[in-house]
């Protein structure tokens, strides 16, 4: 069904913005793993809103409660479930809504799907439906961590037409998390914090790019077809809302470059077979080859924005609508959790199934 992801590793969200409550179900989950409610609440603090003030003032604790799967500390191997309550929706803001769709947004999309909908937030198209996704990503990221000592790490590149120079190195958390905007490089992010705060004075949004990166992937991961490493990892961010592109290594610029010098030479490195270059990003014939995974997300501007738009109601009569409630003028800044969610659901994903085909039989 379309609220599961993952084929060994399995999560199925549900929940609606301004609903009781959202959440998230793992089947699949290895038992015996260490995980405490802590370690889920530190990852669901940096996407929650209200974070600062360039983002959405919607207050919510998004407090973590485990509901079953969880025993003594360790993961039982049963299906591990989760919940975060809402507490600070505001369902009379969107009233408006019930009969207007909004400019780009999935209002007429959902009602042209499933005969109706429910407009208070979006429902399942509001990036509320994310916290389930980023509860079941802290549990991934801590079985990569003890697996292999992975690491995946994300961050703003580009808000609106600024962008960041090339960031060479693999950054620091402490280094992403230093500026509202989680940009690495602190010049240009105060100015991209400049730019979101002067479009959300005129009430419109931006967009931006968000660059992910894992290192201590194991080479091997991922399938030589259909269910290719890159594939699953664009499935998986072109899942996101607000999302409209996505690129590998060298994306779009590698078709500027002859194949002499695009390729990456290999090379041995203290017995490791491995790359001079990556313009691959890690992942060659939709298998990992162990060097860091590099691509690139993009997002859109925020489809919600309190100016007066053009819009027709239920019936297509032309009409008029400004928005109301409480969004994110730019929402790269808390989506790249959210993009370091996925990326550790995929990699946990194929490394079992990878596991699970190539070293549960010996022949």
């Amino acid at each position: 069904m379309p609220n599961i992801f993952g084929k060994i590793f399995q999560i199925a969200t549900w929940g609606e913005s301004h609903g009781s409550s959202v959440g998230v179900v793992i089947d699949g989950c290895p038992p015996g793993l260490p995980l405490t409610e802590a370690e889920v609440q530190a990852e669901l603090d940096r996407r929650r809103p209200g974070q600062s003030d360039i983002t959405t003032p919607r207050k919510e604790a998004d407090t973590v409660e485990f509901l079953s799967g969880l025993f003594e500390g360790r993961t039982t191997g049963h299906p591990l479930a989760m919940l975060v309550r809402n507490a600070d929706a505001r369902p009379e803001a969107y009233a408006e809504m019930r009969e207007k769709f909004r400019p780009s947004h999935a209002d007429f999309t959902y009602a042209a799907k499933y005969g109706f909908r429910d407009h208070r937030g979006g429902g399942r198209s509001s990036a509320r439906e994310t916290i389930g996704r980023v509860a079941a990503g802290a549990v991934a990221r801590k079985i990569l961590q003890l697996a292999g000592e992975t690491e995946v790490r994300a961050f703003v590149t580009q808000v609106h037409d600024i962008a960041a120079p090339a960031i060479a190195r693999f950054p620091t958390l402490a280094q992403v998390e230093a500026s509202a905007v989680r940009c690495p490089h602190p010049a240009t992010a105060a100015r991209m914090i400049g730019r979101i705060k002067q479009v959300r004075a005129k009430g419109d949004s931006v967009g931006g790019i968000i660059e992910c990166r894992a290192r201590g992937v194991p080479a091997g991961l991922g399938e030589p077809v259909f269910d290719r490493l890159e594939a699953d990892l664009a499935k998986a961010m072109l899942s996101l809302p607000g999302t409209k592109g996505f690129e590998i290594g060298s994306g779009f610029a590698g078709t500027l470059l002859k194949g002499s010098q695009h390729n990456d030479a290999f090379v041995n490195r203290r017995g490791r077979i491995g790359t001079l270059t990556n313009r691959s990003g890690g992942v060659q014939g939709g298998i990992s080859n162990g060097e860091e995974i590099v691509f690139r997300v993009a997002f859109k501007p925020t489809a919600t924005i309190l100016q007066p738009q053009r819009t027709v109601d239920l019936r297509g009569r032309s009409t008029e609508l400004k928005a109301r409630g409480r969004h994110d003028p730019c929402v790269v800044p808390r989506a790249v959790v959210i993009v370091e969610t996925m990326t550790a659901l995929v990699l946990v994903d194929h490394w079992m199934r990878h596991a699970a085909q190539n070293r549960t039989f010996k022949f």
